[in-house]
């Protein structure tokens, strides 16, 4: 496959497309699935047909569009019409409005907040392209970096490009990425490997869902470059059983990107050769952590090692080894496709580019949303979320999934990046964002971040194991109104050692979401402490407390 190839697929792709009239695109991701969007687009077809339209008129299934909440989406490109909330009766009628006026009682608005604040790389092509067709994907200029970077580009030449580019992982800690392929790329081996982790286990988190039902060649590029870059001729992708589309999408995507020669031996015709396996999760949160995922990729438990060394020296089957996360590696593309220093303009100082979130709890437009770093929580959250929903008032976000925290309305602006996260107590995480209204009682939520964390210990070090435990039933008891402020002193303590003696960032990180609620609602600990001790006492608990 060379550029002339490249160039011939995309041309007859778009010459198709241009010879039809009208595209009807519908969203084929597993949220709007779930809302029997494969019933839609067959009423769609059958209308097509029905109305002798078939040759003026595609149907076509597309990835996420975003807006999960107001699924099922069917969008008509050619006149920029959205339709939400779309079944299977209203077909006919998208049908005969084509070129004309379209059906009002189910038009969506393209110019509003949600679509039109959003600046979208890695979600690109999501809404846009059949993710089970590579020929859309290369219309959309995919394999084109690949191609074109290994022909003109030596591999540390890519790790300088990424590194000039400012990328951070966005898999959580948000560590430089060219400084990890740097250091991949100096370590000594016989073998290398690149791992892409897809193991998003955060509740409420679906963004690499998403990414990799939506646009799965945009990854396997990602990887390919990433191989090249650091010296790796062989990638696995690491994802959850639990996202079968996912899966199955990854498996056509890499037949594909190999019957095409996109992947394999000999790619582009030069002496680069990779390949790229799907190994599957069995949901284990810890296996996000990458000592944990690389003992899961080799067959046994996924458990953590200590470190060092770091998997870029000794990973997989002690082999040096870069792994980075779905959407670290759907910005690489892009990024050696448009230079560096555009990637760079984009975001703040110290955090380049753009995130990808999933909203979700408390807020009206739950969905996937692509942002440019820095962009205030409070914009996200009531300009491009739409805010809280039933006129109730808005009470704290959580980002960060179970390692992050909960930030109040004070916080709201802020910007929206690593440094500035981290000084409200939370993190940026892999783009989880849980929005809770008034209604929620921030001890409960300590206990259900708590809960997750416990379940999900590996139980390898005591700290983890023993301390969510321990953490848990303190917060219950708190809860429930039955602690005293020597059980919540015990939990500060506990927080601390926990922090500090763990053995991997799940344990590590699990206190966060206490310390945030302690920090900024401690008052709602203290009343409920409060409430308990009156009951005890026979007293009638004061105005807020536990009942």
């Amino acid at each position: 496959m060379s550029i002339e190839d490249l160039s011939q697929i995309s041309q007859a792709e778009r010459d198709a497309r241009d010879a039809i009239g009208h595209q009807i695109n519908v969203c084929v991701a597993a949220s709007c699935l779930s809302l029997q969007s494969d019933k839609v687009k067959e009423e769609l077809e059958k209308a097509v047909e029905a109305k002798g339209k078939k040759d003026c008129c595609k149907v076509r299934g597309v990835g996420c569009m975003g807006l999960c909440a107001a699924g099922p989406l069917v969008a008509v490109e050619k006149e920029k019409v959205l339709y939400q909330g779309v079944t299977p009766e209203d077909a006919p009628a998208i049908v005969d409005a084509l070129g004309g006026e379209p059906v009002a009682r189910i038009q969506g608005d393209l110019e509003a907040p949600f679509f039109a604040r959003q600046q979208k790389i890695v979600l690109e092509n999501c809404g846009r392209i059949d993710p089970e067709r590579i020929e859309e994907y290369i219309a959309a200029d995919g394999y084109l970096a690949l191609i074109d970077t290994l022909t003109a580009m030596t591999p540390i030449g890519v790790v300088q490009q990424v590194t000039r580019s400012g990328l951070r992982g966005r898999g959580g800690a948000g560590y430089p990425t060219g400084l990890k392929w740097a250091t991949v790329n100096k370590s000594q081996g016989t073998r290398k490997f690149v791992i892409c982790n897809g193991d998003e286990g955060d509740p409420g988190a679906f963004m690499d869902r998403a990414v990799l039902e939506s646009d799965p060649h945009r990854i396997l590029e990602g990887m390919a470059l990433a191989g090249y870059a650091v010296g790796a001729s062989q990638g696995f992708v690491y994802v959850r059983a639990e996202y079968p589309l996912a899966i199955k999408r990854l498996k056509l995507a890499i037949k594909q990107a190999e019957k095409m020669g996109l992947l394999g031996a000999s790619i582009g015709g030069t002496t680069f050769g990779f390949n790229v396996d799907i190994r599957l999760g069995a949901g284990a949160f810890v296996c996000g952590e990458e000592t944990a995922l690389i003992s899961s990729v080799e067959g046994g438990r996924g458990t953590p090692r200590p470190r060092p060394p770091y998997p870029a020296e000794s990973g997989l089957w002690g082999y040096p080894t870069l792994i980075n996360n779905v959407e670290t590696l759907a910005n690489i593309p892009t990024i050696l496709r448009n230079g560096p220093e555009w990637f760079a303009r984009i975001g703040t100082a110290k955090s380049r580019g753009t995130k990808v979130f999933a909203l979700a709890g408390a807020i009206t437009n739950t969905g996937l949303i692509e942002v440019p770093m820095g962009m205030p929580l409070r914009e996200i959250i009531f300009d491009i979320g739409g805010g809280v929903p039933d006129g109730k008032a808005f009470k704290a976000v959580q980002t960060g999934g179970p390692s992050g925290g909960c930030i109040p309305e004070s916080g709201l602006d802020m910007p929206c990046d690593y440094e500035s996260l981290a000084k409200l107590g939370s993190i940026m995480g892999s783009g989880g964002m849980i929005v809770m209204d008034e209604t929620s009682s921030m001890v409960d939520v300590a206990k259900f971040f708590m809960e997750f964390c416990m379940d999900e210990s590996c139980g390898k070090c005591v700290p983890c194991r023993v301390g969510t435990a321990q953490m848990h039933e303190l917060l219950r008891q708190i809860s429930a109104g039955e602690a005293t402020a020597r059980e919540l002193a015990l939990l500060e303590h506990l927080c601390d050692v926990v922090k500090s003696t763990s053995l991997c960032g799940l344990g590590q990180s699990a206190p966060n979401p206490v310390l945030s609620t302690l920090h900024y609602f401690r008052d709602e600990y203290e009343s409920k402490i409060a409430a308990g001790e009156a009951a005890a006492a026979g007293h009638a608990p004061p105005a807020g407390g536990a009942a």
